[in-house]
């Protein structure tokens, strides 16, 4: 194998831990600020890259940091190393309530494309890089999907769904997602925007105005609550600057603000 063959465990139910079993000498990637807890003789260290390829020079290395930016990602990624003589276990935890999902990537033709935020950790040896979306109205229009993350390799590699994970495999059939609902997919797949309904559907009818189009044959992997939209809820119910909101579990919290001239 082209990547170290790691164990794990996958610890929790809504906000979960991935704990990976190292062998001596084997090692993990994550993204920084990812690691949970890990025992003794565990060493870690941030380095330029994913480490896919070692003989790299430093303008190689140069060139994945800035596709990394454009990710939005650090471009530093921690490395831990078993560096004792026993099994030891490092863990990493999701950064929002959601599922974390383990993918064979010899089971998957050694590719994965993912959003760019859904990548959590990876045996070594995984290469991270980017995908464009190949078409203009995609990226454009595609909201999260444009840029897309690329997973290479031949070993389990671990990404993080909001809410629920929805699995669906297509047999040369074609599926509308919302653009932020979408986690992961298959290359034999092939991704698209198109409009959402009619002008009065697109404007009125809060699925948003563009929808990602999936079709093919391979798997697909969707979350029922992306960060986003989580996101966008907890600063709608937010206290506005200067106050706070009373009777927020009440019936009578809206019409509380207005006898009190909130």
């Amino acid at each position: 194998m082209q990547c170290h063959e790691v164990d794990y465990t996958i610890i929790g139910d809504d906000i979960q831990i991935v704990e990976v079993e190292l062998d001596p000498g084997e090692t993990v990637i994550a993204e920084a600020g990812a690691m949970n807890y890990m025992e003794n003789s565990i060493v870690f260290e941030s380095k330029m890259g994913d480490g896919s390829k070692p003989e790299e020079g430093l303008i190689g290395k140069l060139l994945g940091a800035g596709k990394r930016v454009l990710t939005g990602e650090s471009i530093f990624m921690t490395h831990f190393t078993n560096a004792g003589g026993e099994k030891k276990h490092v863990a990493f935890s999701a950064p929002y309530p959601g599922k974390i999902i383990p993918i064979d990537m010899s089971q998957l033709g050694g590719e994965l494309l993912c959003q760019k935020d859904a990548f959590l950790c990876a045996a070594l040896g995984t290469e991270i890089g980017i995908a464009f979306a190949k078409r203009l109205g995609t990226g454009f229009f595609g909201g999260e999907g444009f840029i897309l993350q690329r997973l290479l390799g031949d070993g389990m590699v671990f990404v993080h769904a909001g809410g629920t994970v929805i699995e669906k495999r297509l047999e040369g059939e074609t599926v509308l997602v919302d653009t932020g609902c979408l986690v992961a997919f298959e290359p034999g797949i092939s991704y698209d925007i198109q409009r959402a309904g009619n002008l009065k559907s697109m404007f009125f009818g809060g699925e948003g105005l563009f929808l990602a189009t999936l079709s093919g044959s391979g798997r697909v992997f969707l979350q029922s609550m992306p960060f986003s939209r989580m996101a966008d809820r907890i600063i709608q119910h937010a206290p506005s600057a200067g106050g706070s909101r009373k009777g927020e579990g009440s019936v009578l919290g809206g019409l509380g603000d207005l006898i009190n001239g909130g």
